[in-house]
């Protein structure tokens, strides 16, 4: 199980940093849903890893990372009128 479990981890770390790296460069617009889609999994990914790990500053932050994507990825995914 811990093994499953810091693979969650590094994997929503990489999803996170990713989501950044490439909003940087300009590579994706922060607009766009893999950058949403990035965020809210990553964030999704370290909740799981720091509450397994009893970081709970940790989880705090995650939380939070979370709610900030979920209005976006609703607005992005709900059908556009025109």
């Amino acid at each position: 199980m811990k093994l499953l479990i810091d693979i969650i981890g590094w994997a929503g770390s990489f999803m996170v940093v990713a989501a950044y790296g490439l909003n940087s460069y300009q590579k994706i617009k922060s607009d766009s849903l893999i950058f949403l889609l990035l965020n809210f999994i990553g964030g999704l990914f370290l909740i799981l890893y720091t509450y397994y790990t009893k970081a709970f500053a940790n989880t705090f932050l995650n939380v939070v990372w979370v709610i900030i994507a979920i209005p976006s990825l609703i607005k992005f995914l709900r059908p556009k009128i025109t």
